[in-house]
């Protein structure tokens, strides 16, 4: 069978095909050609930014380490940075951005400064904690925003699980009703600058405003960055008459509302301690 050319004169089909297929051909090549450029293109521009870690409970100091480490600053540097980024902290944290490093992972830009990363945190701790359940039961718990986000750092810090974090919320809540003093070992280890489950009675008898064994209510600041989970629990504690708790092994928290339950169970803690660590 045979096609009409525009002239008139007749091609066989098997041409055209093939005059086609060098076409496409053609029309492939042109299109790989530009595909590789913006491949390229679209790597260069991954590869301008990198993920920054930043996980539930660290305090400041340890996320300033790890900005300087992402940007590969000299150690110090985010620390330093502090005076002139301008963060925009509520009145009451007085410049210090503790609580307010929102946990997260954060892709940056490689060039980035250490001041528009710590604003990025904060503007993202903003985002989350001005919501209307937090401003709620803040007012249902007699605190402030910020003490809220406070007590969320102290729960974030004593607690692994959520069911444990409302627990250890509401004996915070109960022992504030009571006029008790907290007594929360993480403020004292953030006063120390430590991690431990270790607390001395000298510990406990050290001139700090973040030792809650002497000092009345919440620590002047957050002691850890909070996440989402910590600061719901802070806003729906479990209902319960708790006053104490202490971990007696990894996944067994006991929490007792009287102090002769409570020394029962230190004092499985202790022999559990003990028997795990001969040297302890």
């Amino acid at each position: 069978m045979q096609t009409n050319t525009p002239s008139g004169k007749q091609t066989p089909r098997g041409t055209r095909r093939r005059r086609a297929t060098l076409v496409v051909i053609g029309a492939v090549v042109a299109a790989t050609a530009v595909a590789v450029p913006l491949l390229m293109l679209q790597r260069n521009e991954e590869n301008r930014y990198i993920s920054l870690v930043i996980p539930e409970g660290w305090r400041a100091g340890q996320i300033y380490r790890a900005v300087d480490k992402a940007l590969d600053l000299p150690p110090g540097s985010t620390m330093k940075s502090l005076v002139k980024a301008h963060l925009p902290l509520p009145a009451a944290a007085q410049g210090n951005p503790e609580g307010y490093l929102f946990p997260a992972t954060y892709p940056i830009r490689r060039k980035a400064s250490p001041e528009s990363v710590l604003r990025y945190m904060v503007d993202t701790a903003n985002k989350r904690f001005s919501l209307g359940s937090l401003t709620a039961g803040a007012q249902r718990n007699a605190m402030s925003g910020y003490q809220t986000v406070t007590m969320a750092s102290i729960v974030q810090s004593e607690a692994a699980t959520g069911e444990d974090m409302r627990k250890v919320a509401r004996v915070i809540l109960n022992r504030m009703e009571r006029d008790m003093p907290l007594q929360m070992d993480a403020t004292l280890n953030y006063a120390k600058d430590r991690f431990t489950l270790d607390t001395s009675v000298a510990d406990t008898k050290i001139d700090s405003p973040y030792n809650t064994y002497r000092h009345m209510g919440l620590p002047p600041t957050p002691i850890a960055s909070p996440g989402t989970e910590a600061l719901r629990a802070v806003l729906n504690p479990t209902p319960g008459d708790w006053l104490y708790f202490v971990t007696v092994k990894p996944g067994d928290t006991r929490f007792s509302a009287t102090y002769e339950e409570h020394l029962r169970n230190v004092a499985e803690f202790n022999r559990l301690r003990a028997g795990s660590s001969p040297s302890s």
